[in-house]
């Protein structure tokens, strides 16, 4: 017997949401408030900003890369990205250094330091996420990341109503 959500009886949400049924904005919002907060707890300890590991891991996998850059991509206003990245820096996670071909800009890499804190976040990262894992499938997991990829990809690239 399936429930309102398309999910067996008993293993999805405990009321019948109607109409925001295929509500995607629902779900991911439910799932938020579920993830966000214990991803917030497990981070606690480090003493960083929310959203720092994101901006390790993205100057880790694009070395040289730039504050404005890192802040398009994780949808971040550019004086939020300053605050990560001082706070980066003064903890000596990450460094600034002037752009060689362009003196307006700096270039990010993260320290040794950087690179540790970064792994050991993301450990504490999978740890919080590892129920929504063993629910799903290798194949489903793989799935789900692509399309919610693919789900930011066409909501960033349509119009703002």
């Amino acid at each position: 017997m399936s429930d309102a959500l398309g999910g067996q009886a008993g293993q999805s949400l405990r009321m019948n949401w109607g109409e925001l049924s295929n509500g995607v904005g629902t779900f991911v919002r439910l799932l938020r408030n579920e993830l966000y907060p214990r991803i917030l707890s497990a981070y606690e300890p480090f003493g960083l900003h929310s959203g720092a590991v994101s901006v390790m891991v993205l100057i880790k996998g694009n070395p040289g890369c730039s504050q404005s850059e890192i802040a398009r991509e994780v949808a971040m206003d550019d004086s939020a990205m300053v605050a990560i990245i001082d706070e980066l820096e003064q903890r000596g996670l990450a460094q600034r250094t002037r752009s060689v071909t362009d003196r307006r800009r700096n270039s990010l890499s993260l320290t040794a330091d950087g690179e540790r804190v970064m792994g050991e976040m993301i450990a504490c990262a999978m740890t919080v996420e590892r129920p929504i894992q063993q629910a799903l499938s290798e194949a489903e997991l793989v799935t789900l990341m692509d399309l919610l990829r693919r789900s930011y990809t066409a909501l960033i690239a349509a119009p703002r109503p």
